[in-house]
């Protein structure tokens, strides 16, 4: 007798708003509205006969019995990932790499061209939706991202942290210049980045700048956005180096403050299992590795 099994799409549903403990943030990862989401674990409730959440004001929460649950299901997905990796077919696919889109432009994508002349048949796949990775389920094997310390499960290696500091166009720093000649950053308008963990607030708390609302001026959703709007003369944005050293060699940038932050995160490559059974995958892995450890040098 055959056994019955859930619609997998519900549990697929279930499994990542368990993980992510949000109906919108699951939503968003799976590429789908929050109410197919809400729907489709209702239904896969109603199926089981058991209640897998608890729906309350301030946010959303397993019960024991989702709990539970979600061990199974997680695990379930996570072997069928990897014996879709293990078949013959798989083991000769691209390098699915998960970055944030600046990075990606900035610092992989300029140094991908020497990969490629090692390995000219390896295929490499860059994912820059903002979305959490997990390993193995979705697919990925390597994942570049922002931390202060590892998290726990995975392989992290540090690759190189950032110092930041604030940078602004010529043109607009003249605008915003005091008495002395130096930059009064309660006159500037500040650009920020919404999803960066230390931006503005970090700065000028290091910085002991007082009396300025470090939550006004312009907010964009990426750092690559953000260092436009600089370019542009629409403010002064939280520079990171060494990432915005191109800016800041050629003069399209110029540092707003001397005042430099060491920030508290850093760049990690996140790597699945696995990844010493494939060839193209060891040989990314330590090219990456080789090439971020140059890179540290040459900003040192």
């Amino acid at each position: 007798m055959p056994l019955r099994l859930p619609p997998l799409s519900s549990l697929r549903f279930f499994e990542a708003a368990g993980r992510l403990r949000s109906f919108k943030l699951a939503a968003a990862e799976l590429n789908v509205t929050p109410s197919a989401v809400s729907h489709g674990i209702v239904g896969l409730e109603e199926a089981l006969g058991v209640e897998l959440f608890v729906r309350e004001s301030r946010g959303l929460s397993l019960t024991a019995e989702g709990a539970d649950y979600l061990g199974y299901v997680a695990e379930a997905f996570s072997l069928l990932a990897i014996g879709t990796q293990r078949l013959p077919s798989q083991r000769g696919g691209a390098i699915a790499v998960s970055c944030a889109p600046t990075f990606a432009s900035r610092w992989l994508l300029p140094r991908l061209a020497e990969f490629r002349r090692r390995w000219p048949q390896a295929n490499v796949a860059v994912d820059t939706s903002r979305r959490q990775v997990g390993f193995p389920t979705d697919g990925f094997d390597f994942a570049i991202r922002m931390s202060r310390v590892p998290a726990a499960g995975t392989t992290w290696t540090r690759l190189f942290g950032e110092e930041l500091l604030p940078v602004c166009s010529p043109a607009y720093r003249k605008t915003v210049l005091d008495a002395e000649g130096l930059v009064d950053m309660r006159r500037a308008a500040l650009i920020h980045v919404e999803p960066a963990s230390e931006d503005w607030q970090a700065w000028l708390a290091a910085a002991h700048i007082e009396g300025i609302d470090a939550m006004a001026g312009l907010r964009f959703d990426t750092i690559e956005l953000a260092f436009a709007a600089a370019t542009r003369g629409l403010g002064v944005a939280i520079g990171r180096r060494p990432l915005i050293d191109p800016e800041l060699a050629s003069g399209a940038l110029v540092a707003a403050s001397e005042k430099t932050l060491t920030a508290e995160t850093a760049y990690w490559l996140v790597s699945s299992e696995g990844v010493d059974k494939r060839r193209d995958l060891s040989a990314f892995r330590d090219w990456l590795l080789a090439e971020s450890a140059r890179f540290r040098g040459e900003a040192e």
